[in-house]
């Protein structure tokens, strides 16, 4: 099968060189984009006046992050309110589905939104007042890391749209869509993503309860530089805990751990059906206490984007079942992005699928002086055996160019292929 990377510009149409969305640079701006892993940057005394004026207009306000999942689903649900308020009536049916619409597991995807249609509203078709609540929505919801993390992914594709000589023209474009009605007594779901992007928490005011299964975090390139000149890692994190938990083993832990120098694609992809594949590697069983704590530590970039007690919540599920899930790792067996191709790994357990895969294609993303495949192109999916979408809705396979509604034409299988027909 062709590699994911290879394919997913095929046909999806070049484009001229186009500058960067303002409402997308105000909002990174404002976000600050302090990213684990990231050089601390000194407060840019010396920002344009454009730029504040201009993010000022864009960018949500800044605000704390909930510590407790009550406070997350509050804020949530009111932000989202105040967000469907600045929109028409058109607009508001286009953003809110039903709660079990079986759209909300075919409209995300690690492809461009040239090969799979997303849910909702585009953004880009938003005013400055409309995008900026939309953002409140992601910034009501996330954890301060866990929003840097986002925007910093955000960052990646519009970096690649600006400086890239050939890319696909749907970079810097997403989604928002709402599957309920926004609430603080029942249960919701925020979606939100584009390319390397897709974002689903369901919210359950009436059992206070908050999940991300499924997720898709990606970024490309995986280190780049912000219009500051400030470098950005937006999943930094993921390499940092990964490499910690395999550092930790013994040499016979590694040894079972390892299944050889080839990185492969993802075994289940974003907006696919998955047969969580476990049984492969070592077992949570055969670690040590500190080696359980790291690999704890390695599951929380994914859990761990909203609140405190949420991550707590979910880390204490995982935890549970650890015994019983497996990891194994392919690739890479140093930090050392100068070299080799990447890693992959995989977190498989009753209450967990994590896969991260370096992709060994730059899909035509090529940036002259930066690394956009291998360590520098990065594709993960994160999903619940038994809790995808807090049990709303089964996973169908996306539906391909025509998304939600369409032909049921895949997305992509474990290697990538495009579409049918793309």
């Amino acid at each position: 099968m062709t590699n994911t990377t290879d394919q997913e510009t095929a046909g999806a149409g070049r484009h001229p060189k186009r500058t960067k969305a303002a409402w997308i640079t105000a909002a990174l701006l404002a976000a600050g984009l302090a990213l684990s892993g990231c050089a601390a940057a000194d407060t840019a005394a010396s920002e344009s006046a454009a730029a504040t004026s201009s993010a000022s207009e864009a960018a949500p306000s800044e605000s704390a992050s909930s510590t407790t999942t009550r406070e997350t689903i509050e804020d949530t649900a009111s932000a989202a309110e105040a967000f469907a308020a600045t929109l028409s009536d058109e607009q508001r049916e286009q953003l809110v589905y039903a709660y079990d619409d079986e759209a909300k597991t075919t409209s995300w995807s690690n492809f461009p939104v040239t090969f799979v249609d997303r849910a909702g509203l585009n953004l880009e078709d938003l005013d400055g007042e409309q995008r900026a609540a939309a953002m409140e929505v992601l910034e009501a919801l996330l954890s301060e890391e866990g929003y840097e993390s986002v925007t910093g992914i955000m960052g990646g594709d519009e970096f690649l749209l600006e400086h890239s000589s050939s890319t696909e023209e749907s970079l810097g474009q997403y989604y928002i869509a709402f599957f309920g009605d926004p609430s603080d007594s029942g249960a919701w779901e925020v979606q939100f993503g584009g390319h390397h992007l897709g974002v689903n928490a369901t919210l359950d005011g009436a059992d206070g309860s908050i999940t991300f299964a499924p997720t898709h975090l990606g970024s490309q390139p995986a280190v780049y530089t912000d219009e500051e000149g400030d470098e950005v890692q937006p999943l930094a994190g993921m390499y940092e805990t990964a490499f910690a938990f395999h550092d930790s083993l013994s040499d016979e832990q590694k040894a079972v751990l390892y299944q050889g120098s080839e990185v492969g694609d993802l075994a289940c992809a974003p907006g696919g059906t998955c047969s969580y594949p476990t049984g492969t590697g070592i077992a949570g069983a055969d670690l040590t206490d500190g080696q359980r704590r790291l690999l704890l530590d390695v599951v929380a970039n994914w859990v761990g984007l909203s609140d405190e007690e949420t991550t707590a919540e979910a880390l204490a599920e995982v935890e549970a079942t650890l015994d019983e899930t497996y990891v194994n790792w392919s690739g890479a067996t140093e930090y050392d992005m100068a070299r080799g191709e990447g890693v992959h790994f995989r977190i498989s357990g009753p209450n967990v699928y994590v896969e991260f895969s370096n992709q060994r294609g730059s899909a035509g993303a090529d940036v002259d002086g930066y690394t956009t495949a291998g360590w520098g192109h990065i594709h993960t999916i994160y999903r619940d055996p038994t809790n995808d979408y807090a049990g709303s809705a089964t996973q169908q396979e996306a539906s391909g160019m025509g998304g939600p509604g369409g032909d049921g034409a895949p997305s992509g299988g474990p290697d990538g292929d495009p579409p049918a027909g793309g």
